[in-house]
Formats: structure tokens, sequence, C-alpha cells
């Protein structure tokens, strides 16, 4: 009797997706190999025997039905591709230019509550860098350098902008910070939006992931503060 083992796979999760897709890999061979009573294997009965992954298509798009190699061949697609590897070298260097500008807010900014947000800001982004970089490293990312233009990544700040930031102080610094990071924060969310639709890796959609909601929210902050 054909044997069929229904999975369902999330499209917004690359890690469901994988996981889903291994495991139903995994129960079709477990299927494939029923045994008689003589303990014997007993060979799939008729061309459409077998098990069978129901994969729900993207949105707009109907379910798939597939077999145990074609999803095999599925899970194998959500290795890194060069999205992932641009987003990774570039938001270190977007990331960067966060960090120096909350190692200004201690010394120019007066408000307590601007010079909390530019801590919580470099506390979260230090180690989304060093998460990057080490991902980079175990991907042979240092062979994969991506071109892109730093200056004209979404939402960095020039050099004029940066050295007006550096002579203000007090509320001039504070409404200055709170634009430019704002703007700043703009950006590495349309970066990751990008990251999340081309690319193909679990692990940088995570991060992608994280840098939306977290950096969402800081812009909210900042914003309640101009207001």
């Amino acid at each position: 009797m054909a044997q069929e083992v229904a999975v369902l796979i999330h499209r917004p999760s690359a890690r469901l997706r994988a996981t889903a897709l291994t495991a139903a890999v995994v129960a079709a061979v477990l299927v494939l190999g029923g045994c008689d009573g003589d303990g014997e294997t007993k060979p799939a009965a008729g061309k459409d025997a077998g098990p069978k992954v129901v994969a729900p298509g993207r949105p707009g798009e109907p379910a798939r039905e597939l077999t145990a190699e074609e999803a095999a061949k599925e899970a194998s697609r959500d290795t890194a591709n060069s999205a992932d590897f641009r987003y990774a070298q570039m938001m270190i260097e977007h990331h960067s230019q966060a960090l120096v500008m909350t190692e200004l807010a201690p010394d120019r900014a007066s408000d307590t509550t601007v010079k909390r947000l530019a801590e919580r800001i470099s506390a979260g982004q230090k180690p989304e860098i060093g998460a990057m970089e080490g991902w980079l490293k175990n991907n042979g990312g240092e062979d994969r350098e991506q071109p892109h233009d730093h200056a004209g990544m979404p939402g960095m700040a020039t050099g004029a902008q940066l050295k007006e930031l550096r002579a203000a102080k007090g509320k001039a610094f504070e409404e200055l910070f709170l634009e430019l990071m704002i703007t700043h924060h703009q950006g590495a969310i349309t970066m990751a939006m990008e990251a999340l639709s081309e690319g193909n890796d679990v692990f940088v959609e995570e991060m992608a992931s994280d840098v939306v909601a977290q950096q969402t929210v800081e812009i909210n902050r900042m914003r309640a503060l101009m207001a």
C-alpha cells in the first residue's frame, strides 16, 4: 500500500523549511524500508507508491507534492548564496558606522535617555558584528568578497554629517544624533528585508529578522524622543 508523509513547509522560515524537508526525507526512508513478517523489506508497488512531501507554495502559489528525492534537493537549497554574503559584508560596515555615532553620545549628549539609547544600540550591534564576522569566516566569506559601495549603502551618514555630529553638543547633538540614527536604522531594515527576500542561509535569515525587529523598536523610541 502506498504510504504518504505530509509535511508543511513554511516559507517565512528557512530553518523550519530545512528541518521539515529533512524530517520528511528521513520519514520517507523509514516508510520505504518497511519490513514483512520475515524481516525482509518489500519493494514499493506501483509507480505512485512511496512517501510524498506536501510543500505549500509561496503566497499566491498552489501547494506542491514532492517525492523524497525532490524534498532532499529542496533542503539543499538552503545553502548560502551571494545575497547572504553581500548582506553580512555590508552590514558589518553599516553597524560599524552606527558604533562610531553611539560612541560620541557619552561626552556630547546631555539627555540621559539619549545616552542610554546609544548604549543599548551599541550593546546590540557589537555582538551582531561578531556574529556576522564569524559566519563569514566559517563559510569562506574571505574568498567571496562581494563588490559594493559602502558609502552608497542605505541610511549611511556622510562624512560631512559625521563631522557635524562630532562638533555638536547638548540638545544640538541629541537632535542630530536621533535624526541620523533613525535614517541609519531605516537603511539597515531595507538591507535586512532584501536579505530575507533574496538570501538563502538560515543563520543570515535569523540575523536579518533580528535587525528588522530590534531596529523597528528603536526607531519608534527615537521618534518618540524627537516629538
